[in-house]
Parts: C-alpha cells; sequence; structure tokens
C-alpha cells in the first residue's frame, strides 16, 4: 500500500515523520506519525503504538507529549494514528464533540451509517500494523501499545482481547468501564446499538487526582481495578495528586511509561 510523506523533522538523533495513506477499513485517507529511533538506520526496532483520546489527531501525542527523547535513548519506533475516519461527512458526523469525528473509541461499528467505515478496531489492529510492518524496520515479535482517555480504552481493549499479541500495555487517565461511562454509553450505542450485551469486551495506569473527567465518573478506574483483581491481572495504579487529564500530565509521566515498555520490549 502505498504512502504519501506529508513532514519530516530531526528530532533527538531521529525523525519524526507523518504519512497518509487510503485505508481499505476504513474507506478514507488516514493519517498517522511514526518516530524513528537513531537505532532505526541500521537494525529493526520494536514497535510502540499509541492511541490518542477524544477530538485528537495524528498531531497531539507528537507534538505535545515529549516522548521523543526517551524513544530515542531506548530504541522505540513509536506510532500514533488519527483517532477516527476522516471527511466521510455522514448525518451527525460533526456535531458534537465526543460523537463522530475524533471520537471513533477504537470499535468496529455495528449501526448504519456508522459500520461502513468506522472500523477504528480492525484499522488499529490489522490494517496499520501491517502498513508499518511493511514500510518501516520494527520487529514483529516486539510490540506493545499505550494511550490516553478513550485512546486507553482502545489501548486494554486491543491488549486484553489479544493475549501474547503485545509485551506490554499501559494507560494516562482511562476510560475504564464504557458500559458506565456517560461517553461511553453515548458512543457505544450509537456505535454498536442498545443491546448492551455486544459491547464486553503487567499493566500501568497513571491518573490525575484533580481530573475533572474522574471527578464526573467518566473514567471509573475503580471498576477496571477490580476487574483485574478479579481476574488476576498484574496493574500498577498510580493515583497522582494535583495533576488534571491535559497533556501537561501526559508529559510530566511520560519517560516512566516509555520506561515500561522498553523493559519488556527490550528484554
Amino acid at each position: 500500500m502505498a504512502l504519501t510523506q506529508i513532514s519530516t523533522n530531526k528530532c533527538f538523533g531521529g525523525l519524526q515523520k507523518v504519512f497518509e495513506h487510503d485505508s481499505v477499513e476504513l474507506n478514507c485517507k488516514m493519517k498517522f506519525a511514526v518516530y524513528l529511533p537513531p537505532k532505526a538506520e541500521s537494525e529493526k526496532c520494536p514497535a510502540l503504538y499509541w492511541l490518542s483520546g477524544l477530538t485528537c489527531t495524528e498531531q497531539n501525542f507528537m507534538s505535545k507529549s515529549g516522548y521523543h527523547q526517551a524513544a530515542s535513548e531506548h530504541g522505540l519506533v513509536v506510532i500514533a494514528p488519527d483517532t477516527s475516519p476522516c471527511g466521510y461527512n455522514s448525518k451527525g458526523e460533526d456535531e458534537s464533540w465526543d460523537f463522530g469525528t475524533g471520537a471513533g473509541f477504537y470499535v468496529d461499528t455495528t449501526e448504519d451509517p456508522w459500520k461502513t467505515n468506522y472500523k477504528m478496531y480492525s484499522y488499529v489492529m490489522e490494517e496499520l500494523p501491517q502498513l508499518i510492518n511493511a514500510n518501516f524496520p520494527v520487529d514483529l515479535q516486539r510490540m506493545s501499545i499505550f494511550g490516553h482517555s478513550m485512546g486507553d480504552h482502545g489501548a486494554l481493549i486491543c491488549a486484553l482481547k489479544n493475549p501474547g499479541k503485545y509485551k506490554s500495555v499501559s494507560a494516562f487517565a482511562p476510560i475504564c468501564n464504557p458500559v458506565l461511562s456517560p461517553w461511553g454509553k453515548k458512543d457505544f450505542s450509537g456505535y454498536l446499538g442498545t443491546d448492551q450485551s455486544k459491547w464486553k469486551l503487567d499493566i500501568l495506569i497513571d491518573q490525575g487526582k484533580d481530573d475533572q473527567f474522574l471527578l464526573d465518573g467518566q473514567l471509573l478506574p475503580d471498576n477496571f481495578i477490580a476487574a483485574c483483581t478479579e481476574k488476576k491481572i498484574p496493574i500498577v495504579f498510580r493515583l497522582q495528586e494535583g495533576y488534571d487529564h491535559s497533556y501537561y500530565f501526559i508529559a510530566t509521566f511520560i519517560t516512566d511509561h516509555i520506561r515500561h515498555h522498553a523493559k519488556y520490549l527490550n528484554a
């Protein structure tokens, strides 16, 4: 599949690039950002996928998180896709900030008119990795995933539904229990229908204690922690005093998360 390079910038000895391609799963043009560390010039490197939150594109993480130095030091190729199909012009696609454009929720939709192209789960799990593997020097056996908010819902689902595919997973302020979250109820009802039985689907989570979405009951981390405990899935949950839901929060702890993944990817 052909890639069109949109931009390239040198950063901490590596290259931060943005590409565009025609997506088969989403039936539209999609962009993704990819950081190639200096190590990628001479050998294959582990791949670390980042999934962004509501309203974001491929631009937010690469321009705001400050991840490049740690990724360069640990020799990680970092990939950050857009969060939804773009320019499809479905009715209702752009009527609210938390549904439609910028809010793909990393699920394969089953309801009209979304089901023809809102297939972000298949895009992230299948099409994008195939594209990355075919065009960049990545080690197919070393892959991890993390994200923020809605993106962490996607990262957790991808990792937990596909045991062994990812070496590690981590999360920043994840939407942990979308079937009970107001955001999840809105988006899942629109994308997957009202039958909630169709929704069911070593983890590091950082959560800001002053996150307004935590206080509003959108994230519900306690439910996820309880489920992991019941299933004996290891989880480290860190409640960070004074931090909110912003990229300032992510930038503060991004190095910890890069190190978390590097520990498993470079083992």
